[in-house]
């Protein structure tokens, strides 16, 4: 089966990302795995491919419009899911090392037979909570950035993220509608995990009614230790 990627080329082309046969090739692909495991597994509800091209895919990528991906760094996706937004991130920008998170071994499974199908490299997937993960030296401030977007209030987000992130480094929480209140309740809880708010970027996803914003926190200390805490605390009492 043939698709449409016109639309999705040239909002990529408005973004001054380039798109190779190759990609597209490898997001058939991804597209139709995501589909058919879909009906044995629930993944996503968004299944139709032009919703999924926009909605999943373009919405992956849409943060390097802001953010320069074409060096060599490291990138923790937490709560990846069904691979969003590593996967597509990976796929258009195959110089990033990406670590793929869930705690769902199903959705690390399928993760695991999507990249050997496209023999993708520089990417693996890891299995677990962010309670336990932060906790482990091999991912624990290990990465130049952590991404996310899981649905958890930015408190909670940002005491599973930040603890991966190296001094230097970002967690940006993909977020949508008005997040102004959500920010500012947040606030002592990134100040306690190390971080800041360094901006926050607004924008409509091409070819939708959808409004995204991207909370960009700068790493500037280490994270205390005893962060994140326990399992189910950071979002059973979020840092107030």
């Amino acid at each position: 089966m043939s698709y449409n990627f016109d639309d999705f080329k040239a909002i990529l082309e408005q973004w001054n990302i380039s798109f190779t046969d190759k990609q597209q090739a490898q997001l058939t692909v991804y597209y139709e795995m995501l589909v058919e495991k879909n009906k044995v597994m629930n993944l996503t509800a968004i299944t139709e491919f032009d919703d999924v091209l926009k909605k999943h895919f373009l919405d992956s990528i849409a943060v390097a419009r802001f953010v320069d991906l074409t060096g060599d760094l490291s990138v923790m996706d937490l709560g990846t899911g069904a691979g969003f937004p590593g996967m597509p991130l990976k796929i258009m920008f195959p110089n990033l090392k990406i670590t793929l998170a869930d705690s769902l071994n199903k959705r690390i499974l399928f993760l695991d037979a999507v990249i050997q199908k496209l023999h993708l490299e520089g990417v693996t997937t890891v299995h677990g909570r962010a309670e336990d993960l932060a906790a482990d030296e091999r991912y624990r401030e290990q990465y130049d950035y952590c991404v996310s977007r899981a649905v958890a209030n930015l408190s909670t987000l940002s005491e599973y993220c930040l603890p991966f992130v190296k001094i230097g480094g970002s967690f940006i929480s993909y977020k949508s509608g008005e997040i102004e209140e959500e920010l500012s309740s947040a606030k002592k809880a990134i100040f306690l995990l190390g971080g800041k708010t360094k901006e926050v970027l607004p924008f409509q996803l091409d070819g939708t009614d959808i409004n995204r914003s991207f909370v960009m926190i700068g790493k500037e200390k280490k994270t205390p230790k005893i962060y994140p805490r326990k399992s189910g605390m950071p979002s059973k009492k979020p840092l107030q």
